[in-house]
């Protein structure tokens, strides 16, 4: 799992017909702090995240496939949740 804070999303006139039903965002890993910590990167939207939220990203082989329950899904990078909050112990 990979905590990142979506950027934006993608917008496009044609779609594979397993991502119709779902958004692509664009993604960027972030630190505990919330600071940046990698590269953006595509992911399937599965919980309605939207731009500034900080999210819960699974990448993989197969990721995708596996939680959707379909084998045509052309991407292995999904968000499996938004983060409400996070409690660090010092």
């Amino acid at each position: 799992m990979i905590l990142c804070r979506v950027t934006g999303a993608i917008v496009s006139t044609q779609k594979s017909e397993a991502l119709r039903s779902h958004k692509i965002l664009i993604v960027r890993p972030v630190d505990l702090e919330g600071s940046p910590a990698g590269r953006d990167m595509l992911a399937l939207d599965t919980v309605d995240a939207g731009t500034g939220d900080t999210v819960l990203v699974f990448q993989g082989a197969g990721a995708a496939e596996q939680i959707l329950g379909r084998a045509d899904v052309p991407s292995g990078t999904i968000i499996v949740a938004v983060v409400d909050g996070m409690d660090i112990p010092p």
